[in-house]
């Protein structure tokens, strides 16, 4: 792939993201308490953004940490934003608050927020509801993380309307997707690549990355990468 943006899978459904102009982007930063993220990443320091997809532990993870550390920006759904503000000691100024259907464009790069089919609170609160970011690069690729979801038609929409070149999936199964609904749903969005996302992290997440590979396979033009925790899969 023709691609200046790096892009390391952190474990579960963590990603860093460094754009071509060097900008840190950390996408649902479950890092220390996360069993799959080797030591060496599971603290993270030169941070400029944060973004995720909904409120759940294994999502929101270190981000107050990380967010206090480095006075990075968050950027997530109103209610969670506003949770994370009013609750939880998040710096008022720090945090970039939208909703789905909404894209907010920063220096080098822009992230739209879709729908997702799950459900989300944090820390016991309800925390507005879930969603997909699709993160565009200036002049360069399209990533679409799905965040937890189950499959649903407008899937297909989205992959029409933003054309993303890369989509991480979650396919673990018990909370999200298994292998054979993940597939269908790279059928629908029709990606470059898809890397899977959300397994094996506890026992319960028992979907197969490999059962995903060959049911995408079978079934749409899609190539699956499979990362190990910790590998950069992009430039």
């Amino acid at each position: 792939m023709d691609t200046s943006v790096q892009a390391q899978w952190l474990g579960h459904s963590a990603f860093k993201l460094v754009s071509p102009n060097g900008t840190t982007i950390l996408v649902d930063p479950f890092l220390s308490q996360n069993p799959t993220t080797p030591d060496e990443y599971k603290e993270q320091n030169d941070i400029d953004y944060i973004l995720l997809t909904h409120g759940h532990a294994d999502h929101v993870g270190d981000t107050l940490e990380i967010a206090e550390k480095t006075g990075c920006t968050v950027v997530t759904m109103v209610e969670l934003s506003r949770l994370l503000v009013g609750k939880h000691g998040l710096n008022e100024d720090q945090a970039v608050e939208f909703n789905k259907g909404g894209t907010v464009a920063f220096d080098d790069f822009m992230v739209t927020m879709v729908s997702a089919n799950h459900s989300s609170s944090f820390q016991g609160d309800y925390a507005g509801e879930p969603g997909g970011l699709v993160i565009s690069f200036d002049d360069d690729i399209t990533f679409y993380h799905m965040g937890d979801t189950n499959i649903f038609y407008e899937l297909e929409l989205y992959g029409e309307l933003y054309q993303p070149d890369v989509v991480a999936v979650p396919m673990g199964d018990h909370y999200t997707m298994g292998p054979g609904e993940a597939a269908m749903a790279c059928d629908l969005i029709q990606a470059d690549y898809a890397v899977p996302i959300h397994y094996g992290t506890m026992p319960v997440l028992t979907g197969d990355p490999n059962d995903f590979k060959e049911y995408t396979e079978g079934s749409t033009d899609t190539e699956v990468w499979i990362p190990e925790a910790g590998d950069n899969f992009l430039a």
